[in-house]
């Protein structure tokens, strides 16, 4: 017992003893600041320090994460804290899985790994998890992962993930066990895993029947939602079970549905401060009648007309809440809707990121908002709408940030898209020999807005050259304009036997202009005068000289909501072609309109 005491007393006096110091010195540290190191001492007096406090320091250094060993040395009143920080990953694989760059810096992310990061274990097997995950969601059961770190030096190492995919799963048959009024048609529409078709599964528009882990959770909420549509409002819909055949690697999916009864709609409410928008202006216009049969998804159409409706007069945080009260016996339901539209807001500013490339002006003004205006949801939409359906963006965001209880910022945030192309190609005929084509053309140059375009095919008896400019906003108004000038010379050898070789020029230019009437209508002609010639080898009394010209009114509409993968809205247009007009008047009509052009 006395041996036990002393030893505490001696551990006590040297965890607690005070130690001189002349200067602390740290070695091997990169990833945190000297400053922040020393500050994480935390010594209690100056040029001291007891056992506890080193341990004390020690353990906060762990606590960054940053280090695997720490150790401190004195000598000499130099106290020295030395750290072996953890290596970083510097070369990051995946084998056997994905070959895209673009998948695979999409899979790092659902990993939560990439180059750069500091290495553990622990970092490492989270990854592999995720990993796995994701083939499960793809339907290869069984996958194998294997990691291989390797050490390139002391501060860095090689992670490679090596994917030994599993099978896939084939759906061979979904029974929809207790459905009766709707069938497999139409179920097909809303779930994403189908049975496998009997044949040409690899062909457009048929099923390969390949089970999709992920997206099966989400079908059955798909399919009680189609129920909904159809006023089932009690419509249950089991979560799916799944019998797989691991030998054959084929599966079976059932479902246990509950239908219910149907029920229609006898009375919709409406809980609105008429001094906004007075309710009658509204009511006939919802989807959803009393006497109709019962639609969710109308029902969240109408919802969303009602915010819009109000939010376009200025309340941005407008909220719409919705009750489905139903009635068991009567089999009917009376919807209320609740509106709360908060403050009505103004338009601080409009700031803009992400643009690398495009000229804020050119952003600008597709947003049909601008400080002071009165907030509205519709130019909120429009706007967001304009600037993808203009193809300079891969993504758009207008972010409402609010700075008072009157006033919202918009932070327009766009990803610039590539807009340029640049296509050759080549070939040889028997006929027109070698031939050479290229072209040249960006929609945004220099981020300007203007479209540029440049094309050449050459072959031994046809030479086209043409270029092309369009202004989609001149002096950032409603006007467009559009200047083609092209060059076209053919040659073919021995047209015939009384007039020889037949050569053919055609030179012209095409000028267009046409302005916006609204948001989605663009009303414009286009005129064309061209300069003809054809001349016979054998018999020059039948050359031809004529001057061509044309013009082509048209209007077109565009309500689409993206550029290159369109959601919704459609692009519908026409025109129609005179041709024959007085070649003094053509010459007159281009040069105005070169004007307006060039501005």
């Amino acid at each position: 017992m006395k041996k036990l005491l002393l030893l505490t007393a001696l551990f006590y006096s040297l965890l607690f003893a005070n130690n001189s110091y002349e200067k602390i010195e740290f070695e091997g540290l990169t990833q945190i600041s000297q400053r922040v190191a020393i500050e994480s001492l935390n010594f209690q007096s100056d040029n001291s320090y007891t056992q506890k406090e080193i341990n004390t320091a020690i353990k906060d250094f762990y606590s960054f994460n940053y280090f695997e060993d720490i150790w401190v040395t004195q000598e000499d009143g130099i106290l020295t804290f030395h750290f072996r920080e953890k290596p970083f990953i510097s070369n990051l694989e995946i084998n056997g899985y994905k070959t895209r760059d673009e998948d695979l810096e999409l899979l790092y992310t659902q990993m939560n790994i990439k180059k750069g990061n500091m290495y553990t274990k622990q970092r490492v097997q989270s990854a592999k998890k995720a990993l796995l995950v994701a083939l499960e969601r793809e339907g290869l059961v069984n996958s194998v992962v294997e990691v291989e770190v390797e050490d390139i030096n002391e501060n860095s190492v090689s992670v490679v993930f090596q994917v030994n995919k599993g099978e896939e799963i084939i759906i061979d048959k979904i029974d929809y066990k207790g459905s009766t009024v709707l069938d497999s048609s139409d179920f097909e529409e809303v779930i994403f895993n189908k049975e496998e078709d009997c044949c040409f599964t690899w062909f457009f528009g048929m099923n390969d029947g390949e089970m999709n882990y992920e997206q099966l959770a989400y079908d059955g909420p798909r399919m009680r939602d189609l129920y909904l549509q159809k006023g089932y409002l009690d419509a249950k819909v089991s979560p799916p079970f799944a019998k797989i055949d691991f030998n054959s690697h084929r599966a079976n999916v059932e479902y246990f549905i509950e239908e219910g009864e149907q029920y229609s709609v006898e009375d919709i409410v409406l809980y609105l401060d008429e001094s906004i928008v007075p309710i009658d202006t509204i009511m006939p216009k919802l989807k959803l009648e009393a006497g109709d049969i019962f639609n969710i998804a109308q029902l969240r159409k109408d919802q969303e007309y009602i915010k819009t409706q109000v939010a376009n007069e200025g309340y941005a945080f407008t909220e719409v809440q919705f009750n489905i009260n139903p009635d068991k016996e009567k089999k009917t339901v009376t919807i209320v809707y609740n509106v709360i539209p908060g403050d009505k807001v103004y338009i601080n500013d409009v700031m803009i990121s992400g643009n690398t490339r495009t000229l804020d002006r050119v952003i600008r003004r597709d947003v049909y908002l601008a400080p002071g205006d009165l907030f509205s949801l519709t130019d909120y939409k429009d706007s967001i709408n304009k600037l993808k359906r203009t193809g300079y963006f891969e993504n758009v965001e207008i972010e409402q940030k609010r700075v008072s209880a009157s006033k919202v910022d918009l932070l327009v945030k766009v990803t610039e898209a590539p807009t340029g192309n640049l296509i050759i190609g080549g070939g040889y005929g028997s006929y027109e020999g070698w031939m050479i084509n290229g072209s040249i053309s960006d929609k945004n140059i220099f981020g300007s807005g203007l479209d540029l375009g440049f094309a050449v095919d050459y072959s031994k008896i046809e030479t086209d050259l043409s270029i092309s400019v369009t202004n989609p906003a001149i002096r950032d108004s409603k006007w467009s304009g559009t200047v083609s000038i092209y060059d076209r010379n053919s040659e073919i050898d021995n047209y015939n036997s009384l007039y020889g070789d037949r050569d053919t020029t055609e030179r012209g230019i095409i000028v267009g202009a046409s302005r916006a009437i609204g948001r989605h209508l663009r009303a414009g002609a286009n005129y064309e005068i061209s300069d003809s010639s054809i001349t016979y080898e054998l018999d020059p009394s039948e050359n031809e000289d004529f001057i061509t010209s044309a013009i082509t009114p048209y209007i077109n509409f565009n309500n689409t909501d993206d550029f290159y993968l369109p959601r919704s809205g459609f692009i519908v247009g026409t025109s129609y072609k005179f041709v024959g007009l007085v070649e003094m008047q053509s010459m007159v009509l281009v040069i105005p309109i070169l004007n307006i052009f060039m501005g």
